[in-house]
């Protein structure tokens, strides 16, 4: 089963009507719910205000390692420091902002690197993760193109079970 299927009530019980003859139900997108599946619900507003609103975070994001920046160098510490410091933000926030962004548009590849030994990387890169979702949801929610592919696969695969057959498969190949 995909991962943005939920199951039924009744599909877990083999042989259960209902267990045949209702659709699978889409996995909700934090946020936006399952308004994403018909786009609908709001779901126009919830992009333009979660497109601002992570805007106005990534730019506060921002001022405030600025003024960690400035406090840094308020410090007198030496020149080679705080380019090291405005390295190190730099690097964590570009790896963070492409990690970030193929999480909402490539599926997980199958040998899947544990996401704890980025934890502190995505901290100190923070601003581009919040970029990263700003950027996405101008596009649609974020995840959306994943989960409506595999929404849509499990929207076909449960046509073709519940699909009717006609006649005899055994004399098929008798005409």
């Amino acid at each position: 089963m995909s991962k943005s299927v939920q199951p039924t009530p009744g599909s877990s019980v083999p042989g259960h009507p209902s267990a045949a003859q209702e659709p699978p139900r889409p996995e909700p997108i934090r946020f936006y719910g399952t308004s994403w599946v018909e786009r609908a619900g709001g779901y126009r507003l919830r992009r333009v205000a979660l497109s601002v609103g992570g805007l106005l975070v990534t730019v506060a994001g921002a001022l405030v390692l600025t003024l960690g920046y400035g406090g840094l160098a308020g410090a007198e510490t030496p020149g080679w420091l705080a380019a090291l410091v405005a390295l190190a933000f730099a690097i964590c926030t570009v790896l963070a902002f492409t990690r970030q962004w193929l999480r909402y548009t490539r599926p997980a590849p199958e040998t899947q690197v544990d996401e704890s030994a980025f934890r502190s990387i995505n901290v100190v890169g923070f601003v581009g993760v919040l970029l990263a979702y700003t950027l996405r949801s101008a596009v649609e929610a974020p995840g959306e193109r994943l989960l409506r592919a595999d929404y849509e696969a499990a929207l076909a695969r449960h046509r073709r079970l519940v699909t009717k057959r006609s006649g005899n498969p055994a004399r098929r190949g008798r005409r």
